[in-house]
């Protein structure tokens, strides 16, 4: 196609690089998406727990915690068509290991504004009483990853935002304030604003790569697929704060996702950039062994119900994390500008409700 100019091209095609070209369009006359696989969400924004947050699960992190029960009612409002709310969310509080207590959990959805209630007494016995503290009823909801990308599709086709596939940028140069990218195939485009958001994909593509200097750790990581028992069905349980699980609904498979502090890491890395290898690459190779049964065995001994419960898939996935965040588990946004004359911005969220706090970013930055 030769040369093509926009004014902005938003590198990756999950959640947050479509809602990123969807608020620049308006401001901006042409925008492009470069997605190098065949559909727009075909990693991470599909591969996750489908959990819309509203700061439980971070009792560690108040900014997080705050950041996701403000973020919470914004994304349930703009995204309504996706959101499941049709099961009952409950933490519970374990008694040995947790690094929060129930009068903590109770004190710190007092400090962010989350409401909570004490668990009904039938689901209150679906626990082991001696190795779970206090159970509660939270607002927390989950969401449906396929509806979400057919809802942005649309969003994005409506503004004229322009979607290429299956096109890899291969590398970036610089010329003057303008960025050139170069597109397997040989194809080219420029643009005056590059905005990388390949989440595992930031430190590796030459030319871009240069631009995120903040340190990254690469997880590889399984999230199971299981049939619930009928018992739990309707609800969506976490155990915290510390080396448990959560098992929620999975809207687009109509299944629960099961995820275990200990077991849904199977390896990782610091990312050292284009020395480390691609991560997409590392994964495609690894064996994918599943310990799908070491969670749900483990799951088993605070919630017995899910001894009836069956696995039947494992997703594999890279899970991107700022090194800065290990010791608060902490979940802010990354958005980091390159300092050369051409704007190359880095851009990466932990949680999808996270796309508020980078557009409120855009704002400040004059965009």
């Amino acid at each position: 196609m030769g040369r093509l100019k926009y004014d902005a091209v938003i590198v990756g095609g999950g959640f947050f690089g479509c809602a990123i070209a969807h608020y620049l369009k308006p401001r901006m006359a042409a925008v492009l998406v470069v997605e190098q696989e065949g559909q727009l969400f075909g990693h991470a924004s599909y591969v996750n727990q489908a959990r819309i947050h509203h700061g439980y699960h971070y009792p560690r992190s108040l900014y997080t915690a705050h950041r996701s029960r403000v973020n919470f009612d914004s994304f349930v409002r703009d995204f309504p068509k996706c959101v499941v709310r049709d099961f009952t969310k409950l933490y519970a509080i374990a008694r040995h290991r947790s690094k929060v207590t129930a009068r903590q959990f109770e004190r710190f959805c007092g400090i962010i504004g989350a409401p909570w209630k004490p668990a009904r007494a039938e689901h209150v016995r679906l626990f082991n009483p001696s190795l779970i503290e206090a159970v509660y009823e939270v607002v927390e909801y989950a969401f449906d990853s396929v509806i979400l990308r057919q809802l942005v599709q649309g969003m994005l086709a409506e503004a004229g935002v322009e979607v290429r596939l299956n096109a890899r940028v291969e590398r970036l140069q610089a010329e003057g304030a303008q960025s050139r990218l170069f597109l397997r195939g040989g194809d080219e485009v420029e643009a005056r604003y590059v905005f990388n958001c390949s989440y595992a994909g930031l430190k590796h593509i030459p030319g871009l790569s240069s631009h995120c200097r903040t340190p990254l750790k690469q997880e590889i990581t399984e999230m199971a697929l299981i049939e619930p028992p009928p018992e739990i069905r309707h609800l969506g349980i976490t155990v915290m704060c510390g080396p448990f699980f959560s098992t929620i609904p999975f809207p687009p498979r109509s299944l629960h996702s099961l995820s275990h502090v200990r077991y849904t890491p199977h390896c990782w890395w610091i990312d050292s950039g284009m020395n480390s290898g691609d991560p997409y690459e590392i994964m495609s190779s690894y064996s994918k062994k599943t310990k799908a049964y070491h969670m749900l065995k483990d799951a088993q001994r605070y919630l017995p119900a899910l001894e009836g419960a069956k696995v039947v898939d494992s997703l594999f996935e890279i899970k991107t994390l700022l090194v800065r965040n290990e010791i608060d588990d902490g979940r802010p946004i990354l958005m980091e500008r390159g300092d050369s004359a051409n704007p190359v911005y880095s851009i990466m969220g932990g949680k999808i409700d996270d796309i508020y706090d980078v557009i409120q970013r855009l704002r400040q930055e004059g965009l």
